[in-house]
């Protein structure tokens, strides 16, 4: 398996235990490890034979329209059931990142989602 980065993809979602921190939309940071075969894309040199990867930054800078979550580890885990069943990975590893607690430099849940055979 190989495997492509995305890191620190900036996005803003409603999300937070209290009603008043999921009011608005905030800053998070995203990283995703996507593993997948890509023998066949180093042959063809043809995209379909991989990941978009802009298309998965593309859906993910949309996710979060009209949705809010209480925990980042339930978002962790919607991003990887989204992009295990809209893209061609077979694992996948989620990190969010967040900027809520003004002594730590961020917060974050990491989070590892693989296809079922």
């Amino acid at each position: 398996m190989s495997k492509i980065s995305i890191v620190d993809l900036e996005v803003f979602y409603h999300v937070g235990v209290p009603d008043e921190e999921r009011a608005r939309p905030q800053r998070l940071l995203l990283t995703l490890e996507l593993e997948s075969d890509f023998t066949a894309a180093a042959r063809t040199d043809a995209i379909g034979d991989t990941v978009d990867y802009f298309a998965v930054t593309q859906r993910l800078l949309k996710f979060g329209e009209g949705r809010s979550w209480k925990l980042i580890e339930k978002l962790a885990a919607d991003i990887g059931a989204t992009i295990l069943s809209e893209f061609n990975v077979s694992a996948l590893r989620v990190e969010v990142k967040k900027f809520i607690i003004p002594e730590a430099r961020y917060v974050s849940v990491s989070m590892i989602s693989q296809k079922i055979s």
